[in-house]
C-alpha cells in the first residue's frame, strides 16, 4: 500500500503529490508545532503498539493554527524524530519538512475544512475493518456510539488517497466524530490527539463486541434503540472531569 513507501525528497520539493514546494514556502518550526509533533508521533506509535495498524499503515494529523502536521508516507513511526516535522497548509501545500506527507492527506484535510477538528486518526483496525465489509452502519451494540454522535456509518468504498474517498468519508461523518471506511478502516477526529485516539479505540472495541456477539450460534445480539442512545447522549454531555466523551459507569 502507498503508506509503506519510504519517500524522501530534496529541497526542491520533488515528490510532493500536492504539486511540489519551493524553498520560498519553507519556514522554521514554531515551538507549538514542535510540541504538537512530539504528541503526534507518540499517538502514531500508540496506534501501532495497540494493534490498530500494521507496519506504516494508517496515519495521524494535528492542526496547529493554519498548519496541519501529518505523519509522512512510508516511514516507520519508530524512526520519526523531532527533525522530521512534516506539515502542510489547509490547501495541501507543504510548508514544513522534507518528507512526503501521507498519501491520505486529502482525507485529513477534508475533515479540517468541514469540521472544528484539531486532530484526526486514521487506522486499519482489524475488527472495525471487518465490520466495514459486512454492514452499512455499525449496529447499536453499545451506548458508547453516542460518544461518536450516533450510529456509526460506513463510508462507501473508494481508492485510498483520492478526493472521492474524502467525499464519501464526509458523508458518513455528517453529525458524527467517527466513521468506518468500507474495506479499509476507520477515521475519527477530536479537539485533541488524545480524544481522537480514544474515539478510535472505542470504535474498534464496539466493532469487536458486535462481531463477537454475532458469532454465537443460534443467538442474535440485543441492540439499543435510538431513544436509548439519545438518553445516553444527554448524560454524556456532562460526564467526566471536563465534560468529555466519558465512558459511563
Amino acid at each position: 500500500m502507498a503508506e509503506q513507501r519510504d519517500d524522501r525528497r530534496d529541497a526542491s520539493g520533488v515528490g510532493n503529490g500536492a504539486g511540489g514546494v519551493g524553498e520560498s514556502r519553507r519556514r522554521r518550526v514554531s515551538e507549538d508545532e514542535a510540541r504538537a509533533w512530539v504528541d503526534l508521533v507518540d499517538t502514531a506509535r500508540r496506534t501501532a503498539a495497540e494493534g490498530l495498524v500494521v507496519g506504516t499503515s494508517g496515519n495521524v494529523s494535528v492542526r496547529v493554527g493554519e498548519t496541519v502536521l501529518v505523519t509522512p508516507s512510508g516511514v516507520p513511526y519508530g524512526r520519526l524524530t523531532p527533525d522530521d516535522v512534516t506539515g502542510v497548509d489547509l490547501a495541501g501545500r507543504q510548508v514544513l519538512g522534507t518528507l512526503v506527507p501521507t498519501s491520505e492527506l486529502p482525507l485529513h484535510l477534508a475533515v479540517y475544512r468541514a469540521t472544528d477538528a484539531r486532530a484526526v486518526v486514521h487506522t486499519h483496525a482489524v475488527h472495525a475493518t471487518a465490520v466495514s465489509t459486512l454492514v452499512h452502519e455499525l449496529p447499536l451494540i453499545h451506548y458508547m456510539a453516542a460518544a461518536l454522535g450516533g450510529p456509526v456509518r460506513v463510508a462507501r468504498y473508494a481508492t485510498y488517497g483520492t478526493e472521492e474517498l474524502a467525499e464519501n468519508m464526509l458523508d458518513a461523518l455528517s453529525g458524527r466524530t467517527g466513521c468506518l471506511l468500507q474495506n479499509h478502516g476507520t477515521v475519527t477526529y477530536g479537539s485533541t490527539l488524545t480524544q481522537a485516539y480514544d474515539r478510535t479505540a472505542q470504535l474498534e472495541w464496539m466493532c469487536r463486541v458486535w462481531l463477537t456477539a454475532s458469532a454465537v450460534p443460534g443467538r442474535t445480539p440485543s441492540l439499543l434503540s435510538p431513544a436509548q442512545l439519545d438518553e445516553v447522549a444527554e448524560r454524556l454531555r456532562g460526564y467526566g472531569q471536563d465534560g468529555g466523551d466519558g465512558g459511563g459507569s
